[in-house]
């Protein structure tokens, strides 16, 4: 039976087959059987490689250990909020800080970054997923827009649907108006200022999503 750390792009842990590209972590979230009891420990979301110095934990979900999460791609961990690990991805994490230091002047620090992060991912008054609505002409390449329960990530002029196995149908990217945004502000605003990650951005079933009929 899979275990439920399979992340989507609402930050949800999903018990599904499928691995994704990217690894990550957000504390500990299950118990000494394994069971999934928070959403999240701390403020700290960070996205890994898959293989990082022949490393391997097994099993996986030890208790008192890190839960170990799975992510579609880069874009689904970012829009679950998870910025680059600062060790298996040094590079990427540097050119992050870098991007960051640009838009936040003084908050490059790990913990400053996080808590900002941690505010934008979570809603004041529900303390549920916080959504951003934004213009959607303004959208970089790999931000993920929630449309009722269905994930959407951008594309060039197409908006693609997020399944736990990779992207499904496709639709026209809209032009005028405003859509909710799942990929947190300031991540949002790195993608489009041209930080490119060494991890895929997008799953390889994207380049291969037929056209919808579907608005």
């Amino acid at each position: 039976m899979p275990l439920a750390n399979r992340v989507s792009p609402f930050g949800e842990l999903l018990a599904v087959p499928e691995r994704g590209l990217v690894y990550g972590n957000r504390g500990c979230l299950h118990d000494d059987r394994g069971r999934i009891r928070r959403a999240y420990a701390g403020r700290r979301r960070i996205a890994c490689r898959l293989s990082f110095r022949g490393w391997h934990r097994s099993p996986l979900m030890q208790p008192g250990r890190f839960t170990e999460l799975f992510f579609l791609d880069e874009a689904t961990a970012l829009a679950a909020g998870h910025r680059p690990c600062a060790l298996c991805r040094r590079e990427d994490y540097q050119r992050f800080v870098r991007r960051w230091a640009d838009q936040h002047p003084g908050g490059t620090g790990a913990e400053l970054i996080d808590r900002r992060l941690h505010a934008e991912r979570l809603d004041p008054d529900t303390r549920g997923r916080r959504l951003h609505s934004w213009p959607v002409d303004d959208l970089p390449d790999g931000a993920v827009v929630a449309r009722g329960p269905e994930a959407w990530v951008i594309h060039g002029e197409l908006l693609r649907r997020w399944t736990p196995a990779g992207y499904t149908a496709a639709v026209p990217r809209p032009s005028g108006g405003k859509e909710d945004v799942l990929t947190p502000p300031s991540l949002m605003s790195m993608l489009r200022d041209g930080w490119v990650s060494a991890l895929p951005l997008l799953h390889p079933s994207a380049g291969a999503v037929g056209l919808s009929r579907r608005a």
